[in-house]
């Protein structure tokens, strides 16, 4: 068999890069003729990242401040649809895209470049694409963000999202969406996280799609604010009395989750890593978490492997085109066993990789995206 018919059939379209995509369906076990085509429905705004790095501290008012890194990647959304996408799954993103040259890029780089199905996207005459520049450095990124919301497509939507084994939502405060509660009745699992809220109220009555979701993964602040705790995995454990399962991000601390209906917990530490662009690790980590649960894994063994995705992301530049595949997760677990030193019982964390890694030689650090804007192939 070759190697685009194997890749073809572990759910990578033939035309996706190697560099990301290799012949592993993460789903094979569990498929079934009945399934439906499309593994995770996403919706949301597509930017335009340009992304700074290389930077010494923030840039100082009245001054020039030189990176010494750049690069352009389709952000926002992109950044989760692209880790999904390069994990095996078959993803599906509806968004709009502007007329201009920053949204035919976008377009091409999640279409072509990926493998992403955008038949649910469309092209708007005459809006420009939004547009977001993020300052990394010191291991924080700072973000600077310009659009307009999308006028209503001329022709009247679909009622219900394409049917999906999981859909990603991302909640907003005081605002529910149709589409979350059509998904839930038609059997979709529903993954959710949240931003900011800049009310100041943090109040989960105002999440109302939260009670359609299966689970919901914010980060350590987010979750104390919302149930009033001082401790995230105090908050993770009130959280299951609105959600069936609670995630929470500790940051360098690694993460922690507790099952509601099961009284199962499980707490993995962060891998330590040198952060070049920590754009979109939030994202990879959910798109991680995402590919182990429809999997069928251990609690644990789903947030191992949405921390390394996300560790192994933030060794790189820009929120989508930083997003590891299976190649990447191979090599680095190929590099790292490979030390003397390293301690047996934090590699025996992740050893249920063993069984289902492709065999990859290539040299480590993989050098992935070369995100920038007006490069083509000669």
């Amino acid at each position: 068999m070759s190697f685009d018919e194997q890749r073809a059939i572990g759910g990578c379209p033939p035309q996706a890069r190697f560099d990301h995509t290799t012949c592993l369906d993460p789903l094979a076990d569990v498929r079934a003729p009945d399934d439906p085509a499309c593994d995770v429905f996403l919706t949301g705004t597509v930017f335009l990242d340009i992304i700074f790095t290389g930077l010494d501290s923030a840039p100082v008012r009245g001054t020039e401040s030189w990176a010494r890194g750049m690069g352009s990647s389709p952000g926002g959304v992109a950044n989760m649809a692209t880790a999904l996408s390069r994990l095996g799954l078959h993803t599906s993103l509806a968004a709009a895209f502007g007329d201009d040259h920053y949204g035919e890029y976008c377009w091409d780089a999640l279409e072509k470049g990926e493998g992403i199905d955008l038949g649910p996207s469309r092209t708007v005459r005459g809006w420009h694409s939004p547009v977001t520049v993020s300052l990394a450095y010191e291991g924080e990124r700072t973000m600077i963000s310009h659009g307009h919301e999308a006028p209503p497509p001329e022709e009247p939507a679909p009622e219900t999202p394409p049917r999906a084994r999981a859909a990603v939502a991302s909640l907003t405060p005081g605002a529910g969406e149709d589409w979350v509660a059509a998904a839930a009745a038609r059997g979709t699992r529903v993954f959710a996280d949240v931003g900011w809220d800049d009310s100041g109220r943090w109040d989960l009555a105002a999440l109302p799609d939260l009670r359609h979701c299966e689970a919901f993964l914010p980060n350590a602040e987010e979750a104390m604010r919302y149930t009033g705790t001082s401790c995230p995995r105090a908050a993770a454990h009130a959280l299951t009395d609105h959600v069936p399962l609670a995630v929470v991000t500790l940051g360098a601390e690694g993460a922690y989750a507790v099952d509601g209906r099961t009284g199962e917990t499980a707490e993995v530490p962060a891998i330590e890593v040198e952060a070049l662009d920590p754009t979109g690790a939030g994202d990879v980590f959910v798109a991680g978490f995402v590919t182990g649960t429809l999997a069928g894994w251990p609690l644990a063994d789903r947030l191992a492997f949405a921390g390394l995705t996300a560790a192994l992301s933030v060794q790189e530049f820009g929120g989508s085109l930083s997003a590891p595949g299976w190649v990447e997760v191979s090599a680095w677990w190929r590099h790292v066993q490979s030390y003397d030193d390293q301690d047996p019982a934090a590699l025996r964390r992740y050893a249920f990789l063993d069984a289902m890694l492709p065999e990859v030689v290539r040299p480590w650090p993989l050098r992935r995206a070369v995100p920038t804007i007006g490069f083509g192939a000669r």
